[in-house]
């Protein structure tokens, strides 16, 4: 995976928004060893319209519940039931995969206990929740491109539902950089991959180093003929940035 010689890093480009704090170890590593860290988004989230989903005719006001694996999904939820009119009832229950996710249902509804459950991170650890509510009609709002692992895990546990997809998972723009002009590229999603060769289909990795964050990136990484230079997480970096921290330190050093 890494070479045994690590070329010096100067510039780096990291596929996602720019965080709003300035408290982000990403700029740590910026300062502290005077490296160029830009972050530009290889994918972007769009809804399926309203129209498009009524085809599917799938109905949602025949479902008691609403499975939510994301933040997108809570958003393009209630954006189709605007576009579609639907007033979603008091009584519909919504099962979530973290705390956070439950919390943020808050921009949509009136936060009550005995509707909104949540599991800890992982589609497991819901699914554990669902089967207590086996009884429910359950709709799993979701993109076009979502972890296999979700389906898996539902059907594992015997968990009925129907699957809604509501907005799809598309490849920037990058029209308006010719070249990647970067040491590092860093990828958190196979679809970034797919992003990258989509924009550019005659991209030559040369001394360009790629790093990932999970095994299904890295699968998709060398599944494009591309070469893994470095991934994350690891027992000695749980984090990309501190995956970054450590090549930088040991390939920058005099």
């Amino acid at each position: 995976m890494e070479k045994e010689q690590k070329l010096k890093v100067k510039s780096i480009l990291v596929s996602q928004p720019k965080p709003e704090t300035e408290k982000s170890p990403y700029f740590d590593i910026s300062k502290k060893y005077s490296v160029k860290i830009d972050f530009r988004p290889f994918i972007k989230v769009e809804g399926v319209p309203g129209a498009d989903f009524k085809l599917k005719k799938i109905n949602i006001l025949e479902h008691t519940a609403i499975i939510f694996t994301s933040k997108n999904a809570v958003d393009h939820f209630f954006r189709i039931c605007n576009e579609l009119r639907v007033t979603v009832p008091e009584s519909m229950k919504y099962f979530c995969i973290s705390e956070a996710t439950a919390f943020y249902l808050q921009k949509y509804v009136i936060y009550r206990k005995r509707k909104i459950f949540y599991g800890k991170s992982t589609i497991k650890e819901l699914a554990e929740v669902l089967k207590k509510y086996k009884e429910e009609k359950f709709l799993l709002p979701s993109t076009d491109i979502y972890k296999e692992e979700t389906p898996q895990t539902l059907e594992e546990f015997g968990i009925t539902y129907n699957q809604a997809i509501i907005y799809r998972t598309v490849a920037s723009d990058f029209s308006d950089l010719p070249e990647l002009k970067y040491d590092m590229l860093v990828f958190f999603s196979p679809s970034g991959i797919r992003s990258l060769i989509k924009n550019y289909p005659n991209f030559e990795q040369g001394d360009i180093r790629i790093c990932c964050f999970g095994h299904t990136t890295a699968k998709a990484v060398e599944e494009h003929g591309l070469r893994l230079d470095l991934m994350a997480p690891t027992p000695q970096a749980p984090s990309m940035a501190l995956a970054l921290e450590n090549y930088i330190k040991e390939a920058n050093k005099k």
